[in-house]
């Protein structure tokens, strides 16, 4: 009888920890992966809220024939419509700049874009960048409408 009968064959401690290393080695790459999707996620999703608050108070003003605005505090990173309480917080971790109309701008950090009753605004645009992610909203002065942009940083 040979003495090889009696062994069994299996793995090493040694191979079983590299197996273990390279399968940690695999996750840390997907979880990279679905954090840097989550930035992008975000950044889209405070984009698409400030291009409703802006389409909501350009429908407001055509309503109601009366004036409304869209706040921005750019140092607390927030934003209000007239005549609603609700204060907008848009993540620190997203750049916000404000391109408007001289007299929209109120103070350090501070400006709006405003609607009037026919539908027109003082126009501006709105950039929100997160690492090397970048959206663009541009408010048309003559017609009011809003249009949303994902901008490629790299060009």
């Amino acid at each position: 009888m040979s003495s090889s009968l009696g062994k069994t064959r299996g793995f090493t401690l040694l191979e079983l920890m590299i197996v273990l290393f390279i399968m940690v080695l695999g996750f840390s790459v997907v979880g990279v992966n679905l954090s840097s999707g989550n930035d992008a996620t975000a950044l889209k999703v405070a984009s698409r809220d400030i291009v409703s608050a802006l389409r909501f108070a350009r429908g407001e003003a055509l309503v109601s024939h009366q004036e409304m605005t869209v706040n921005f505090d750019l140092t607390q990173n927030t934003y209000t419509v007239s005549r609603r309480d609700k204060i907008y917080v848009i993540p620190k971790s997203i750049g916000v700049t404000l391109v408007t109309a001289q007299r929209e701008l109120k103070g350090k950090g501070m400006g709006s874009v405003r609607f009037f009753p026919d539908g027109s605004s003082t126009g501006g645009r709105v950039t929100l960048k997160k690492n090397k992610s970048v959206w663009q909203l541009d408010i048309n002065w003559l017609t009011g409408q809003i249009e949303l942009d994902d901008k490629d940083s790299s060009e």
